[in-house]
């Protein structure tokens, strides 16, 4: 990839300091990442997908090309399938939201973590941390997680609105573009 560090971006500070910089909303289209969001769901539908929703705006927001919305179902044959077909589609990353707790029902985690390439730990890590915060020690039970898919991102976030907020405002949306940059060099 590469074309990232041209130089050549207005602004003239591709220094890598980035004080102050919390995130890239001036971000513009060479730095753009096209995400899908996959809603994993047995109750919602898309026009009932406050997670989503959330994920969608901040993912925009942040200057980056929400590319589709899917749903499916707590089924891990159905969510390996739409996450597979939302890389095919061209998506760099996917953010799924819903099916990553400890009831049998959440199957986000075990259906996708065998597609990884190579886990991104500290992505779990780091959203149970700033869910502790909030919730206290029942943040364990979040198994929020992260890994590459071929050169693409994937991230798990749980189904609530207010984790789904956290995750991608504190850590998917300032980080996507330097990731992927790393997973791509």
């Amino acid at each position: 990839m590469g074309h990232h560090d041209d130089g050549s971006d207005e602004h003239g500070s591709d220094d890598h300091s980035h004080a102050g910089h919390d995130h890239d909303h001036h971000a513009h289209d060479a730095n753009a990442v096209s995400v899908g969001i996959l809603t994993v769901s047995t109750s919602r539908t898309l026009d009932d997908d406050p997670a989503g929703d959330v994920i969608a705006a901040v993912i925009a927001d942040a200057g980056h090309e929400v590319v589709a919305r899917k749903l499916v179902d707590d089924d891990p044959a159905a969510i390996a399938d739409a996450t597979v077909a939302l890389v095919e589609d061209g998506a760099d990353a996917v953010v799924t939201t819903g099916g990553t707790g400890l009831t049998p029902d959440d199957v986000t985690v075990d259906a996708l973590r065998s597609l990884f390439d190579r886990p991104i730990p500290g992505f779990g890590e780091l959203f149970r941390w700033l869910s502790y915060e909030e919730v206290g020690p029942m943040a364990m039970a979040s198994r929020a997680t992260a890994g590459v898919v071929d050169d693409r991102l994937v991230f798990c976030l749980p189904g609530s609105e207010n984790a789904a907020r956290t995750g991608a405002e504190e850590l998917i949306a300032p980080a996507l573009g330097h990731l992927l940059g790393l997973v791509r060099r």
